[in-house]
């Protein structure tokens, strides 16, 4: 996602690194992963946070499994032979239909912040790829100007908060999960922190 006119602006680096879990995990979550992005992915460190813990086994399977096995557990789980496992779109988490209500809702609120469709993108935009661009984007003052703590809080508990973490816990529980039981952990626990701190700043 884009918009016409990205403007560069100085962030703080707590911010900095909000954005960047949120680039991370968009990145894991978007399609196929590439050998590029595996390569990075096996050289995460980690920690004994729940985080750091499941960066480590991440990056251990990065490390050991084959990229086509990857590859194809990304197909499985996501796209399958007419549908995956799971459709990671906040119109099915919380409608049970693809391309309703939430979708219309988040594209009326995109035309408001000014974010547009990037040319070539076929999946509609509340695929959770997506929606963590966009929040990358408000942190990181992409869509022509600074976004408050407060209008961050305002787009996450739209259109992320009420579904995501229920989409977190399904990818880690998915039966033909092996290398993406760890992003979804580190999905979880991600967004556990951001609604926290959000809550902490005054913004619940």
């Amino acid at each position: 996602m884009t918009n016409v006119d990205v403007v560069q602006i100085e962030i703080a680096e707590e911010d900095s690194l909000r954005a960047d879990m949120y680039d991370f995990i968009a990145s894991l979550l978007r399609t196929e992963p590439s050998d590029e992005l595996i390569a990075q992915v096996a050289l995460l460190e980690g920690d004994k946070t729940p985080i750091g813990s499941a960066c480590l086994t991440l990056s251990h399977l990065a490390k050991t499994l084959d990229n086509g096995l990857i590859r194809n557990e990304y197909v499985s789980l996501f796209i399958g032979v007419g549908r995956g496992e799971i459709l990671p779109f906040a119109s099915y988490y919380l409608t049970g239909f693809l391309n309703d209500k939430p979708l219309a809702n988040l594209r009326s609120d995109m035309s408001a912040i000014g974010i547009r469709r990037a040319e070539g993108v076929k999946e509609p935009e509340d695929h959770i790829a997506s929606l963590f661009d966009m929040m990358s984007g408000l942190i990181r003052g992409r869509f022509g100007r600074r976004f408050s703590v407060a209008e961050q809080a305002t787009f996450f508990r739209k259109h992320i908060e009420p579904w995501a973490d229920l989409l977190m816990r399904d990818i880690e529980a998915a039966k033909t999960v092996v290398f993406f039981a760890p992003v979804g952990t580190i999905g979880r626990a991600f967004l556990e922190i951001e609604s926290q701190a959000f809550s902490m700043d005054g913004t619940g």
